[in-house]
């Protein structure tokens, strides 16, 4: 019997928004997410007997129970409630106690404790902010590589930026850079054949739109988030209020990533000496609505830009491409 089926080789993508686990079975890649979120109701046996029944997410807490994963959000809406997040600004969030909790109980979910003591597992973790060594960013990665090693794996992170070039650019010998624009930061990165050139993130992505769109209207950013997965595309115009407030904070986040990039790759000492055009790829949920690719490039375009790019496009599986690019990275060591 082969190796991979005894043990399928295992990625992780640990996002703000979404947990990715993906396997590799016969030179297939399959992939399964949850909804980083949670929710609390009070803990009774009918209540958690209902919830065994419907074979919804949860874990006892006390006198709690948290109902998390895909269904969180249709909890917080029936209970006109947030959803409460166990990471903030791509690393964990201080604020939940029982964040971490939740993240295992997610990952024990999608991929199960390992099959065998000190099996490999390839996990994402997010960049500082550019020119910044933050402690928070070391915080959260050993406290998930704790967290996977009681699960019995041997946990070695990835960089979001190096799995997505993992993941989508090999068939270009990683002269690529790309742009990841996620639930809570967006992460940029610039790669020369696998080797990691500039990497940062910047502070504004998907949850910003959401909390300041909903703050603008007054509504819950959980309400904002699921009408704009159901629909939101950039058109010119928009006579729904929650189409307009997302408009005009995805034209922020927009200006403010392509400000960083220009200033960054402008400044660094460390901008690797391109011989020809690279490409630039969009991943991440925050770059699927159609219409985002194009918005995005005018911004880019309208000014100068220190890096000639070949194209600008979108990667083909959004949701899924950094998880794809951990799972590479095991398949590189298996």
């Amino acid at each position: 019997m082969k190796a991979t089926e005894q043990s399928p080789v295992l990625g992780l993508n640990i996002g703000t928004s979404h947990i990715v686990g993906a396997r590799n079975f016969d030179q297939n890649f399959q992939y399964e997410r949850q909804l980083n979120a949670f929710v609390t109701i009070p803990h009774t046996k009918m209540a958690e007997g209902l919830l065994k029944k419907e074979t919804i997410p949860h874990a006892v807490q006390g006198e709690q129970i948290l109902a998390f994963g895909n269904q969180a959000e249709q909890f917080a809406e029936l209970f006109h409630v947030e959803a409460r997040r166990p990471m903030m600004h791509g690393i964990l969030n201080p604020g939940e106690a029982d964040g971490l909790l939740v993240i295992r109980q997610i990952i024990t979910r999608l991929l199960g404790r390992a099959r065998k003591p000190g099996q490999t597992l390839y996990f994402s973790v997010p960049a500082p902010a550019f020119g910044v060594t933050d402690d928070k960013f070391t915080f959260h990665e050993t406290t998930l590589r704790e967290c996977l090693r009681e699960l019995g794996y041997e946990p070695k992170s990835i960089s979001e930026g190096l799995a997505v070039v993992y993941g989508e650019l090999g068939d270009s010998n990683f002269h690529r850079h790309r742009h990841q624009l996620r639930r809570r930061m967006c992460n940029v990165f610039l790669a020369y054949l696998s080797v990691p050139g500039i990497s940062f993130s910047v502070a504004k992505a998907g949850d910003y739109i959401d909390y300041n769109s909903a703050s603008a209207i007054r509504d819950f950013a959980t309400s904002v988030r699921v009408e704009k997965e159901r629909g939101f595309r950039f058109n010119g115009f928009f006579e729904n209020k929650v189409f307009h407030a997302l408009s005009v904070y995805y034209d922020d986040v927009i200006q403010s990533l392509v400000k960083a990039m220009r200033e960054a790759f402008s400044n660094s000492a460390h901008l690797p000496k391109l011989k020809q055009p690279v490409p630039l790829v969009l991943s991440g949920g925050t770059a699927m609505p159609a219409g985002f690719q194009d918005r995005f490039e005018k911004a880019l375009r309208a000014g100068d830009f220190p890096i000639e790019l070949s194209e600008i496009r979108t990667a083909v599986d959004p949701l899924h491409s950094t998880a794809k690019g951990t799972l590479v990275a095991a398949l590189c060591e298996a």
